[in-house]
């Protein structure tokens, strides 16, 4: 009877070990669709602070993602932004002042953010940097970077217009003082066997954007392609490129709904994906790791979201995903 009850109860336990995992993960899955915590950790408040523009589609991707881990991380998540540096640096210094137990930040103007950034590691306050400042990153004393290279980002837009083989590119840039900006079109310009110009116009003001677009390829029918740096100024070199009767391919960094639907249907050339809502996810994901267990990514190294040159041969296959807002 012993040994009927002890090989019994062995197959019993060798039962909930081969299924106990499975259910686990079931259940976790279960609960974060339905909007519960997956996890049994305190909650802990966890702060985004970014350099975004109001309306700025890419940043609502990038703040999806982070909300979407936050809920399954039982995180109290506290979103701002201000595109400009002494602002974005002000929002910062609220989270400190609040305690927060994690920070994420964008870097885009970095010399507005040390000083702040500093601040927040003094106190004790792990901080990840997310987007732009890659460079900077472990300088500051961040945790890590996750984002693109954007340097690397920019060289894989010139190596696409060499292979689609365009001979003059205009680089738009829409906001004055991002070094990420600059090392996109640097980038860009170093591996494009032909001539690329920066062009400089005011983000805030999407008309004026259209509007100096369309001078520049009025004035100058060889320019055979138009780089924006964000999906929203896509539409307006579109546009601007109908009105100016233009021929010059449309291209951009970055995607949304309406980027997917124009390369689609051919208005746009190419996109150049760094997966804002893995950039949000990973964030607020390895701050909880972090908090947890002390774990770290990246090994020193900016953990890479991109580039990855989407076309129209991608287009249809992500359409689903950019128009619930997560691509």
């Amino acid at each position: 009877m012993g040994a009927v009850l002890a090989a019994v109860l062995g197959a019993s336990l060798a039962g909930c070990s081969s299924t106990g995992g499975k259910r686990a993960e079931e259940r976790a899955a279960r609960e974060a669709a339905e909007g519960r915590s997956a996890v049994t950790t305190p909650r802990w408040t966890f702060a985004m602070v970014t350099h975004s523009g109001d309306g700025d589609t890419f940043w609502d991707i990038v703040q999806e993602g982070a909300e979407e881990a936050a809920r399954k991380d039982n995180i109290n998540f506290l979103y701002s932004h201000n595109d400009e540096g002494q602002q974005q640096a002000e929002l910062v210094q609220t989270a400190i002042d609040k305690k927060v137990d994690g920070l994420i930040v964008s870097l885009a103007k970095p010399d507005s953010m040390k000083a702040v950034v500093a601040k927040a590691v003094k106190a004790g306050i792990p901080v990840v940097t997310v987007n732009s400042g890659s460079a900077e990153s472990a300088e500051f004393g961040a945790l890590t970077h996750i984002g693109q290279d954007e340097s690397i980002a920019g060289e894989a837009v010139g190596d696409e217009l060499d292979a689609r083989g365009r001979k003059k590119a205009l680089c738009i840039l829409h906001e004055q003082g991002n070094v990420g900006h600059e090392q996109r079109c640097a980038g860009a310009k170093k591996t494009f066997d032909g001539t690329m110009q920066n062009l400089y116009v005011d983000g805030t003001n999407m008309p004026d954007v259209q509007a100096s677009i369309e001078a520049k390829l009025d004035s100058d029918k060889s320019i055979d392609a138009v780089v924006t740096l964000g999906a929203p100024f896509a539409a307006a070199a579109v546009k601007a490129k109908k009105t100016s009767g233009s021929d010059a391919e449309i291209d951009t960094f970055d995607l949304n709904a309406s980027v997917a639907a124009g390369l689609s249907d051919r208005t746009l050339g190419f996109a150049v994906d760094q997966q804002p809502f893995l950039q949000g996810y990973e964030a607020v994901d390895l701050l909880w790791l972090h908090r947890y267990n002390q774990n770290v990514l990246g090994g020193g190294r900016p953990v890479l979201t991109g580039p990855q040159i989407i076309t129209a041969d991608d287009a249809d296959e992500l359409a689903e995903y950019t128009k619930r807002g997560t691509r």
